[in-house]
């Protein structure tokens, strides 16, 4: 599968120039072209490379493989809304391949810039280090917050599949990010009340309006989001182990536009927003599949108004948020946990459809913002 591991590289002062001034020129040409091919209505990039490629080597002094490259964003870009002219920033992220790119040590990776070739150390933790020992394939620059890195797509093999004696559910929620079928808690009062911390200093910054405010919220900026990722791996970490160690598949409810089937108060959509379910999602897809262990999406209708003990559903059978009392037999239990039952239950049970389940979600999708990170 393909996973992203992130190297921070060091430029001296020079060297971080000609990166800057190389970033700027291509997104300079890639919103020159989107032009072009917003005006044409043209998303191929053969028909553009055949109409453009000369031009925009002279016009911006690309080499052969940047305006290649350059056309590959654009037409990336503009295939995911034909209707809207896509746009970029001149710091946004550029593409690198093995033409362009290359590690030539354990700390020093060769990238080309207008200026020619420069050789830049970089950093990077052991578990992204043995990483970066498979199959290297395209690596994404990305300036942040003054910083540079590199987001280096490779390619790792599998775990060994396994044939699963077994399903352990997983329902997810906002009191608690989730809750496996054995009963086990995943609580989110930890993570509300750091939601609720961030938003005030946030308001409270927002309010002051001063400059140093404003420093202030640019240095805080994605503190949140880091925190929800660094939850979201501990929890999938601990879901995949227990699964490997009791040889049973995962299953996990399909929650695809939930924001924008239901509706919450007012004062809940913070809370009902401010979590990534996705991002678990494709998590536990990922170390999944590093494990063997196949994952399993399953249709999440009724699932928490469904006896798993004489099988009555009743939208009165759950009581509150986390009390569940069936009205045919009387069963009861936390809610959550009744969920997570009737998830494991509607997991495939013979060996073709799993196959055919594992071979879907163990594939990834390496466009933005899909791609996932080996981050810890």
């Amino acid at each position: 599968m393909k996973l992203v591991a992130v190297v921070k590289l060091i430029p001296t002062d020079e060297q971080a120039a000609f990166l800057l001034a190389t970033m700027e020129r291509i997104n300079e040409a890639c919103e020159w072209l989107a032009g072009r091919a917003f005006r044409l209505q043209v998303a191929d990039k053969y028909k553009l490379h055949h109409l453009y490629y000369v031009e925009l080597r002279n016009r911006f002094g690309l080499s052969a493989q940047m305006a290649v490259r350059t056309i590959g964003k654009v037409v990336d870009a503009y295939k995911r809304d034909r209707r809207k002219r896509p746009h970029f920033k001149p710091h946004g992220s550029i593409a690198y391949d093995q033409r362009i790119l290359s590690f030539k040590a354990l700390d020093r990776v060769s990238i080309l810039t207008l200026d020619g070739r420069i050789l830049v150390p970089f950093v990077c933790g052991d578990y992204h280090r043995a990483r970066l020992e498979g199959v290297r394939r395209q690596a994404d620059l990305v300036l942040r917050k003054g910083k540079w890195f590199l987001y280096v797509t490779v390619e790792v093999p599998d775990g060994a599949p396994i044939e699963p004696k077994g399903w352990l559910g997983v329902d997810l929620g906002i009191r608690n990010i989730a809750t496996d079928s054995d009963g086990e808690q995943y609580s989110g009062s930890s993570i509300e009340a750091v939601r609720q911390r961030m938003q005030k200093f946030r308001s409270n910054l927002q309010a002051v309006g001063t400059r140093s405010a404003k420093r202030h919220l640019k240095k805080a900026s994605g503190r949140e989001a880091r925190f929800r990722a660094d939850v979201n791996h501990t929890i999938s970490k601990r879901i995949v182990a227990k699964a490997k160690d009791t040889e049973r598949g995962i299953s996990i409810e399909d929650l695809t536009g939930i924001r924008e089937r239901i509706t919450v108060r007012k004062s809940q959509r913070a809370m009902h927003c401010g979590w990534s379910f996705f991002q678990l999602r494709s998590f536990l897809t990922y170390k999944g599949a590093l494990a063997g262990i196949p994952v399993a999406v399953v249709d999440p209708r009724n699932t928490s108004r469904t006896c798993p003990s004489c099988g009555y559903i009743d939208k009165a059978n759950r009581k509150t948020q986390s009390e569940f009392s069936c009205k045919s037999c009387g069963f009861a239990d936390h809610a959550d946990h009744v969920g997570a039952i009737n998830i494991a239950r509607r997991a495939p049970v013979n060996t073709p459809i799993v196959a055919a389940i594992w071979s879907e979600t163990h594939s990834c999708d390496t466009s933005p913002g899909l791609v996932t990170s080996l981050a810890l």
